[in-house]
């Protein structure tokens, strides 16, 4: 069965895990990196007007240890 990945951009990803404890640490032109406290760490893309595609999303839920569905708007 295939998983249900919901429509975010970098900018909404980002204001999701900033609740769930991640802190952007550094920006690199669009890539910004999250950390966490307990040393979880993602790259997150922001890009205007573009979505995060299902790879990516699949690859930072593993990076976070966060289920897709907790990434909900």
């Amino acid at each position: 069965m295939s998983k249900k990945y919901p429509k975010l951009t970098g900018r909404e990803l980002i204001k999701i895990l900033g609740k769930l404890g991640f802190e952007v640490s550094r920006i690199r032109g669009s890539h910004h990196f999250l950390k966490h406290s307990d040393g979880r760490a993602t790259v997150v893309p922001v890009h205007r007007g573009e979505s995060i595609g299902p790879g990516l999303l699949n690859k930072i839920s593993k990076d976070t240890e966060v289920e897709i569905s907790q990434m909900k708007k």
